[in-house]
C-alpha cells in the first residue's frame, strides 16, 4: 500500500495524476479493440471472447451507436462504458433538438472527452476505467478518434486499445496504407486482431462495425463476419 496514491485531484511531485495511470492500466487489461480509417469508411473490430461457455455471447455487445453515423467501442470496464454511452446519446439528442441535424463526429467525441475529463478533477468520483474508439462519417468524411480516461481525444488513421495494443499498433504501422478502401481495411483489421488473439477467432467471439459514405454506422452480422474471415484466410 505504501506505493499507492489515492489522491485524484492532486498532482504528485513528478507532475502525474496517478489515478489516471491506474485507470489506463485497467484499460490495458481489457479485451483489445482496434480501428482503421479507409478512404471510404471506417472499421472497428473488438475481441468479445467470454471466459466460460456458459455465458450467452449473443447478449454481449461491445459496440454502440451514439448517432446514426457514429459508433463507439471500448476496452476496459463495460459498466463505465454504459455510462459514457448514455451521456453521449443524451448530448447527441439535445444537439439534434437544437439544430435539427445529426451531431458531427468531432462534436460527439468532444462531449464524451469532456465528461471523462471532469471525472479527473472532481471530488468523490474516480476516472473512467475505459478507453473508447469512435468511428463516424459526416461532411468532413470518415473519422476515427480515441478517447482516454484523462479526457484526451485524438484523431487516428489506425489505432488499437486494450490488451496487447502495442503489438497491434506495430502491426498496423507495417500494414497501413492511406489509399486503402474499406474492404482492405476490414481484412487488415482482422489480421491484426488475429496476431494476438488467444484461441480460434470466429464470427461469434469478435465484433465488427463499419461506417461508410451512406453515413450509417452498423455492426456486421455473424454471417458477414464469417465471409470476411474466410476471405482473410
Amino acid at each position: 500500500m505504501g506505493d499507492m496514491n489515492f489522491s485524484l485531484t492532486t498532482f504528485n511531485k513528478t507532475g502525474k495524476l496517478l489515478q489516471i495511470e491506474y485507470a489506463l492500466n485497467r484499460v490495458q487489461q481489457g479485451k483489445m479493440s482496434l480501428g482503421i480509417k479507409a478512404t471510404n469508411g471506417v472499421v472497428l473490430v473488438t475481441d468479445k471472447k467470454v471466459s466460460t461457455t456458459l455465458v450467452d455471447d449473443k447478449e454481449l455487445v461491445k459496440m454502440q451507436n451514439i448517432t446514426p453515423s457514429t459508433g463507439f467501442v471500448y476496452s476496459g470496464m463495460g459498466p463505465d462504458f454504459r455510462v459514457l454511452t448514455r451521456n453521449a446519446r443524451k448530448a447527441a439528442q439535445k444537439y439534434y433538438l437544437t439544430y435539427r441535424e445529426v451531431q458531427p463526429v468531432a462534436e460527439v467525441v468532444r462531449e464524451s472527452a469532456l465528461v471523462m475529463q471532469e471525472y479527473t478533477q472532481s471530488g468523490g468520483v474516480r476516472p473512467f476505467g475505459v478507453s473508447c474508439l469512435a468511428a463516424g462519417y459526416d461532411d468532413a468524411g470518415p473519422q476515427l478518434f480515441q478517447i482516454d480516461p484523462s479526457g484526451a481525444a485524438f484523431g487516428w488513421k489506425a489505432t488499437a486499445i486494450g490488451k496487447n495494443y502495442i503489438n497491434a499498433k506495430n502491426f498496423l504501422e507495417r500494414r497501413y496504407n492511406e489509399d486503402m478502401e474499406l474492404d482492405d481495411a476490414v481484412h487488415i483489421a482482422l489480421l491484426t486482431m488475429r496476431e494476438s488473439f488467444e484461441g480460434e477467432m470466429t464470427e461469434f467471439n469478435i465484433e465488427v462495425g463499419i461506417v461508410t459514405a451512406d453515413k450509417v454506422f452498423r455492426v456486421l452480422s455473424p454471417a458477414e463476419v464469417r465471409d470476411y474471415l474466410d476471405e482473410a484466410n
